[in-house]
């Protein structure tokens, strides 16, 4: 149906009035007849205006006759419309095909970078490094080698996977997938030793493989050796192995804050003032001169490209500038309010990184000093810690 619809617009259609006391049979009578019908309004309960497509009518005008309806043609739209309107009018005409000319240069171009990141893992930096590799708005398309610019930007970073180009309309789509940081892996054939990389208090331990370095209650540090990658019999003497095992042990996240007793903060009033101008390549017009009228504010800019569809976008871009209305205002807290600001700030911190992890415990210091109250905020956390460290002969 909605292709219907937009085929409509092209090729033209009818904005039909119905008017009569069986307007509900009217338009089930059309449903089941599969005839499209759109943007009802209905005026009264006896009067109903719709668009319809043009080869539809005479059958609409049956269908209206045998519900005791009357039905009229309000308007014609459409381009077929448009054109015979202005088909005497020469600036019409050569405006149009000015136009015309001006879709099709621009359609060589690409006027847009979309960046897409596999699960909207943000990857700082990568437009200036795209630019930098040979991807701008502006270029014509058969001068953009895309293996080159993927080559170049790959060289460049190591924090990407995978990477991929695609032209599209006056589009570039750069679909990126970001690669996860993961430890040195050891073939099975060679020896090695786990090794601690964290400081904790150990509270299980299972060698599955080597020899258990440490026990239970045992305090370690990073490089610690946990499970030792040999094993050592009365008979056999000491033999390496690939150690294997699982240790867990309690360690500690700490983050602290100075939170001052007296200072300056700033809220937002609500009020805020727009000023918009457009960008034609790198050609800006400002539509409102002149600063703000705010003394104290924040300001937002947006920027939206301009694009006849979905991927096919023009040089041309609308750009906004939000100012956010500001006032200061002069705060003064006690110890307790200090305090309780400190920990609410830093545990909302710590809850979410580590809101994944099994939290044993919480530790709160805080220590005055002459302007203000340093907070401390420890988690002491459960996990598994440990890292394969190759044995060298």
């Amino acid at each position: 149906m909605l292709i219907k619809i937009l085929l409509s617009y092209v090729i033209g259609y009818i904005r039909v009035s119905i008017e009569g006391y069986y307007i509900e049979k009217f338009i089930n009578i059309c449903t089941n007849k599969k005839i499209t019908i759109w943007n009802l309004k209905r005026n009264n309960n006896i009067k109903l205006y719709f668009n319809a497509r043009i080869e539809d009518f005479k059958e609409i005008t049956k269908i209206a006759k045998k519900v005791k309806c009357k039905v009229k043609i309000e308007r014609k739209k459409g381009i077929p419309f448009l054109l015979n309107r202005y088909k005497k009018r020469k600036i019409f005409a050569i405006f149009s095909a000015i136009i015309i000319v001006f879709l099709i240069v621009i359609s060589n171009f690409i006027w847009n970078i979309d960046i897409k990141e596999e699960n909207n893992q943000e990857i700082e930096g990568i437009y200036q490094d795209l630019i930098d590799a040979g991807l701008n708005t502006g270029m014509a398309k058969h001068k953009i080698d895309t293996k080159e610019i993927i080559n170049k930007v790959r060289l460049k970073r190591d924090d990407i996977a995978w990477m991929g180009i695609e032209l599209k309309g006056t589009n570039a789509i750069v679909s990126i997938v970001k690669a996860e940081e993961k430890p040195e892996i050891i073939d099975e054939q060679e020896y090695c030793s786990i090794i601690s990389d964290k400081v904790g208090i150990i509270t299980k331990i299972n060698a599955q493989n080597g020899t258990a370095n440490v026990k239970v209650g045992d305090t370690v540090t990073v490089g610690t050796p946990l499970i030792n990658g040999w094993l050592e019999g009365k008979y056999t003497g000491i033999r390496y192995v690939h150690a294997k095992g699982e240790i867990q042990a309690k360690v500690w996240y700490t983050k602290n804050k100075f939170i001052p007793y007296n200072t300056t903060e700033k809220r937002e009033t609500g009020n805020i003032q727009n000023n918009y101008s457009i960008k034609i390549n790198n050609f800006e017009i400002n539509l409102k001169k002149g600063l703000p009228k705010f003394k104290i504010y924040d300001t937002i800019e947006t920027e939206k490209k301009i694009s006849v569809f979905s991927d096919f976008y023009l040089p041309i871009s609308v750009k906004r500038t939000t100012y956010k209305e500001l006032i200061e205002e002069e705060k003064t807290y006690s110890i307790d309010e200090a305090k309780k600001l400190g920990i609410e700030e830093l545990q909302a911190e710590l809850d979410k990184e580590l809101e994944e992890k099994e939290i044993v415990g919480k530790n709160i210091n805080t220590y005055e000093k002459e302007n203000g109250l340093e907070v401390y905020v420890t988690y002491e956390v459960l996990e598994n810690i440990g890292t394969n460290e190759k044995i060298v002969f």
